[in-house]
């Protein structure tokens, strides 16, 4: 029911229903024009704990994870002509929050429920992620507007 509520008018299936349900927030995302900027920023301004540097070709996108004791914050800069978050620094060229990502136990139970309400997933399969874990993408007009991840547990 959480998840018609916050995303979708569509009725929610009670047989996926029993299985479907959002876990908890893993991270948000913030696009940054300067990575290595941010990153200092976040360690030297706020002390926190900044590890896991990866790049992502197939993502478009440098990311480094800034640890909190109850989620992360993950920080993203484009990478390579075909960024997909290179759009994004057209409208906010500082950056800002790019997406929030929420566990789910089942990345295909979840893929079917939100087909089936309407929402629309912005690729046919789930892609690994930095977590090295399968995520989609769902559609910021199917959301209120947040792009939102979704990742298995």
């Amino acid at each position: 029911m959480m998840l018609r509520r916050l995303f979708s008018s569509a009725p929610v299936d009670k047989g996926i229903a029993s299985v479907f349900a959002l876990g908890k927030l893993n991270h948000v995302a913030i696009a940054v024009p300067k990575l290595d900027a941010a990153v200092e920023r976040f360690e030297k301004g706020l002390c926190a704990t900044v590890g896991n540097f990866q790049t992502l070709p197939e993502h478009g996108v440098k990311v480094a994870f800034v640890k909190l004791p109850n989620t992360n914050i993950e920080l993203l800069e484009p990478y390579g002509e075909s960024s997909p978050i290179s759009n994004f620094f057209k409208k906010n060229a500082d950056g800002g929050i790019h997406h929030i990502c929420i566990e789910v136990k089942d990345i295909n139970v979840a893929m079917q429920q939100v087909k089936k309400s309407g929402i629309r997933p912005l690729s046919a399969e789930p892609k690994i992620g930095a977590h090295g874990k399968p995520v989609v993408f769902l559609h910021p007009k199917d959301c209120n507007g947040v792009l939102v991840e979704l990742e298995q547990e």
